[in-house]
């Protein structure tokens, strides 16, 4: 999400939230049709292409299989039975009535013998139907919790499809933060729609295991009103209008967590550009809105920078949308950002791309680890800021040591933080200042050698905290226990060389 400004450091102080690699492009649409319409111009005036139903059973969603866990920060959410493989999202929205109509075909596979099977959905909308490998089966709906009353085996891979109606509602933040209380889906006053969703959210508009461990492919389709046009992650596939319905189909071709996944659905202008790498680039903004159009600009710079340290990018694709919220998040494929001079600046950008190598293609699997995302997010961002402005890194470093601090007392140890204050500047400073330090000490060559290599180890994986520092050990040839075990669980922040 997008970064807080705190306190009043020599420099504007960003604090983004919650806040070579492998890409597996699945065959799931009959026919590919148009890729997108004209830039600024109406959508094709025809029938959208029907995609064909998922076959839980398809090798291609292999890359997605999981090792769900019971989050040690929010055990309420998620739950460890389900592998959730493909979210085939079919989403109609009225943005008169304020009523959103969807059908969601899940693939999954069962992580355990069970009688039930559980999943993350608010009660605001209401299940109308659920089959479950074509056969209709019954539901229990209380709260946030949806309980699919069918057994299961272990490693049974299924097709779940559940229809529902209803107006849908953010969730209450566990943030003390100020410029987000709210997750989830979010209807401005207008009829508009956005989503963020970190740490949880999703499931405000769709049936999901909601917890980042369990990743998954996507599909979209997204019916409104027109002119306005519905944006998700990943590659517009077709967008088409028909009767004033304006239609879009977008496809996610890697395995995402569902704190990335993101729609906005507004009237759009859509913009192609391409990085010098060549990646393929989409911005979505308001139209005619030139400071939009220029932040959202900068993205091939942003990505060039990155790619100096990090390698290739490590998607297929890359878009941006601008909405109405005073944060930004790291949305995969599609990053979203809010509609503020702070969340479209060149420092916010740079922040949310540098997270499609650290917390998009490799996540933690658990939100005791968000300072993975977001230490090695905020250190690079502070090093194109450094770049840019002519200031020395040390300079900058020493400028965030103070409040690193005071973050630490407040809100806990980046590592083991106080989970009612979710996204506070201690899972930034301190393990952007971490990084900083074994830098030092390693030198810049093994230090930027193990920083690209990480996100190539495993990607779409979640590993542990274990697994991500036996690795950084292995891979550096030190030992690094106490010097981790300071910076990520000390109460106090540890002595800077």
């Amino acid at each position: 999400m997008k970064p807080k400004l705190i306190g009043s450091l020599a420099s504007l102080v960003a604090l983004v939230v919650v806040a070579a690699a492998i890409v597996f492009v699945l065959n799931l649409v009959s026919d590919p049709g148009d890729v997108g319409s004209p830039v600024g111009k109406a959508a094709t005036p025809r029938e959208p292409t029907t995609r064909k139903q998922a076959d839980p059973n398809d090798t291609a969603y292999d890359p997605a299989l999981s090792t769900p866990v019971e989050d040690s920060v929010y055990p309420d959410v998620g739950d460890p039975g389900v592998d959730a493989l493909h979210y085939d999202l079919d989403l109609s929205w009225d943005p008169v009535k304020r009523v959103l109509t969807g059908t969601a075909e899940i693939a999954f596979r069962s992580t355990k013998d069970q009688a039930a099977i559980k999943l993350d959905f608010d009660d605001h909308l209401q299940v109308t139907q659920t089959t479950l490998d074509g056969d209709e089966v019954e539901v229990v709906h209380r709260g946030k919790d949806l309980t699919v009353k069918a057994a299961v085996q272990k490693d049974g891979r299924h097709l779940l499809t559940i229809t529902y109606t209803g107006t849908p509602e953010p969730w209450p933040a566990p943030t003390d933060r100020g410029d987000f209380s709210t997750t989830g889906f979010t209807i401005t006053e207008t009829g508009d729609v956005w989503t963020m969703q970190e740490p949880h959210g999703a499931f405000t508009w769709y049936p999901v295991n909601d917890q980042p461990a369990d990743k998954a492919f996507y599909d979209f389709t997204i019916t409104t009103n027109a002119p306005r046009v519905g944006v998700a992650n990943g590659q517009l596939v077709e967008r088409t209008e028909v009767d004033g319905k304006s239609i879009a189909q977008w496809h996610l071709d890697s395995a995402a967590s569902s704190y990335l996944i993101t729609i906005a659905i507004a009237d759009y202008e859509m913009t192609e550009d391409k990085t010098p790498s060549g990646v393929p680039l989409t911005y979505w903004t308001e139209p005619g809105n030139a400071a939009q159009a220029e932040a959202m600009a900068y993205t091939p710079e942003a990505i060039e920078f990155l790619e100096g340290y990090l390698g290739p990018f490590p998607f297929s694709s890359m878009g941006s949308v601008v909405v109405a919220s005073q944060s930004a998040m790291e949305t995969q494929q599609m990053i979203t950002y809010g509609n503020t001079a702070y969340t479209l600046s060149n420092d916010v950008v740079v922040h949310e791309v540098a997270h499609q190598w650290y917390g998009d293609i490799v996540s933690p699997s658990d939100w005791r680890d968000v300072w993975m995302n977001e230490g090695m997010a905020m250190y690079l961002q502070l090093i194109h800021e450094a770049e840019v402005t002519g200031r020395s890194l040390d300079q900058l470093m020493d400028a965030y040591a103070d409040p690193e601090a005071s973050e630490r007392k407040e809100a806990g140890p980046p590592g083991d933080y106080d989970p009612t204050k979710f996204g506070r500047s201690n899972i930034y400073y301190g393990p952007a200042l971490m990084w900083h330090e074994l830098r030092k000490q390693l030198g810049d060559e093994k230090f930027w050698a193990m920083v690209k290599k990480w996100p190539t180890v495993d990607p779409m994986g979640n590993p542990t905290r274990k697994e991500y520092l036996d690795w950084v050990e292995k891979e550096t040839g030190e030992e690094l226990s106490d010097f981790f075990d300071g910076w990520l669980n000390s109460p106090t922040t540890p002595k800077r060389s």
